[in-house]
């Protein structure tokens, strides 16, 4: 499966505007952005959720884009009145996704504008997956080397759409908020761009163009 099949049925119905201007860093998500990841998450949720009673629909799945697994534990549980051990479930279901990164590929046209920037101005990741995952899936994509900085769910305390994990991506490459440009996949994560005082790119766009030039 392609980063644009996958990605196709969550194509917004009209593109967003956005100011064009020279950045000077460039920030991306990681899961749905550059690697096409997120089906093997929902493999991954399917299995642990059925496994200690939580329901989660592939609809409400999407809605979670981008929030910490943690987070999604907590609340899943909160709603459903289902008594769990939180931070087992977490490393359960980190272990089951693990188990599928072999099938892993990259989101080709946001890969490209990381290897064109690459060198020329900092690059950062800035994921609501943890660092032990987010590693996993680089490095196998090949492209771990062009990123100066990953910040992770870990490094910050509110998760997207707050935009903390952005703005503690742009202090760490030395960028002012305003001068980086970012890249996601997610409703959530766009917010969290967008609060963070940069120029936001909604990569299923991207994909749409890419479609339409194929």
């Amino acid at each position: 499966m392609t980063g644009t099949q996958s990605l196709n049925s969550r194509l917004p119905a009209s593109p967003q505007g956005a100011a064009q201007r020279e950045p000077r860093g460039l920030i991306f998500d990681c899961d749905g952005t550059l690697a096409d990841t997120m089906p093997l998450h929902w493999r991954a949720w399917q299995a642990v959720s059925k496994r200690h009673g939580l329901n989660m629909s592939e609809e409400r799945f999407w809605g979670f884009g981008g929030i910490p697994t943690r987070e999604i534990i907590r609340v899943l549980s909160a709603e459903q009145g289902v008594s769990l051990d939180r931070e087992a479930v977490i490393h359960e279901k980190e272990r089951a996704f693990l188990d599928l990164i072999g099938q892993v590929k990259p989101i080709v046209p946001v890969v490209a504008v990381a290897r064109r920037y690459h060198g020329r101005i900092p690059l950062a990741i800035a994921s609501g997956g943890t660092h032990l995952v987010i590693g996993q899936i680089l490095t196998p994509l090949g492209i771990r080397q062009l990123f100066d900085v990953i910040v992770s769910s870990e490094d910050v305390v509110r998760p997207k759409p707050a935009p903390d994990i952005f703005l503690e991506a742009a202090r760490r490459i030395g960028v002012p908020p305003q001068f980086c440009k970012g890249y996601e996949d997610m409703d959530l994560g766009l917010q969290a761009i967008r609060a963070a005082g940069m120029e936001a790119v909604d990569i299923r766009e991207m994909l749409r163009l890419e479609e339409q030039r194929a």
